[in-house]
């Protein structure tokens, strides 16, 4: 189902606010998973599989044709409504220059000329280490934009949009994960080096306080989460989906939009509010119970969040998480 509707979309090029909604599932569908089935609003028990979609359309509004199938080699499906997943990274304590710099905390980069008009903040999200080389850890778009931020370029704590200055810089950019315009990727995720003269704190994560284990854990549908980020500060959430496969709306580095396939992804929900937005990129998400890191946030919508697991995160950079 992920091959047959999410490899086939494109950016539509509006924003429809609720107000105009494509009829091919190749453009309403923005996800693909696993679980049970909900009926009036409640779990019925019975296991599905899930089509996550920017809006529910009347079966009598579609063509035979662009129906979505109610059952799949005999296991029923169930359609959710969550949105267009789109990138947290756009603009609370959590904005302020903080010395030593800590986790969940504002931070991000400058653009390159012709792009110098604009400024950007992003989250924080850990510090983890390669030997004994000490790193941020956040998104590939928070931190390097897909190439368009140079390897070696400063990584600013606040972020420009939140009143940081040359003055403030705490790293340099080391390494990304490039986000892929076709097929499936895992991951969206790089790290920056600190600065010699950056004191750093690791434990600190406002209202989440210290991971007990440099462990991650694996994420469990029920599971109850918690995070940190710039925009949004402190949530709890649960983890809804631990294997949907989702689209998210990006940029490549010469700004041009295009749609990313995810494969394999967290969806975390709120019971009351909202779990993030826009800034909260690069949030770690720990489990509430063992205090160990599972997801590393990266998009969302109005309802929904969408994280890569930790696990795959840590293995594509090839660090570990420093409590």
């Amino acid at each position: 189902m992920s091959r047959r509707y999410l490899a086939k979309a494109v950016p539509t090029g509006i924003n429809t606010f609720g107000l105009v909604a494509p009829l091919k599932p190749a453009q309403n569908v923005v996800g693909v998973g696993v679980g049970t089935k909900f009926s009036e609003g409640k779990e019925s028990g019975t296991g599905c599989v899930r089509f996550y979609v920017r809006q529910k359309i009347g079966r009598d509004a579609l063509p035979a044709k662009d129906l979505l199938p109610a059952e799949i080699d005999g296991i029923p499906t169930d359609v959710i409504v969550t949105g267009k997943f789109q990138m947290r990274d756009t603009a609370a304590d959590n904005k302020k220059r903080r010395r030593p710099v800590r986790p969940g905390t504002s931070i991000g980069f400058a653009f390159p000329p012709p792009k110098d008009g604009f400024v950007m903040a992003g989250t924080f999200g850990a510090v983890v280490a390669r030997a004994s080389r000490r790193f941020i850890l956040s998104n590939n778009h928070v931190l390097a934009q897909n190439g368009l931020i140079a390897l070696g370029a400063p990584i600013f704590q606040p972020g420009l949009l939140d009143g940081g200055t040359a003055a403030d810089q705490v790293a340099m950019l080391s390494r990304f994960i490039a986000i892929k315009a076709t097929g499936f990727n895992k991951v969206d995720c790089a790290i920056a080096e600190f600065l010699a003269t950056t004191p750093v704190n690791s434990h600190a994560m406002p209202r989440v306080g210290a991971l007990a284990s440099a462990n991650p854990i694996a994420a469990k549908v029920g599971m109850e989460v918690e995070k940190t980020g710039r925009t949004t500060g402190y949530t709890r959430g649960a983890v809804f989906d631990v294997s949907a496969d989702v689209n998210v709306d990006y940029e490549d580095k010469d700004g041009n939009p295009f749609t990313a396939s995810f494969a394999d992804q967290i969806i975390v929900t709120a019971p009351t509010g909202v779990f993030s937005a826009s800034g909260d990129s690069g949030s770690l998400i720990v489990d509430r119970t063992s205090k160990r890191a599972t997801g590393l946030l990266f998009a969302g919508s109005a309802t929904h969040t969408v994280c890569n697991h930790i696990g795959n995160v840590l293995a594509a950079l090839g660090v570990t998480l420093v409590l």
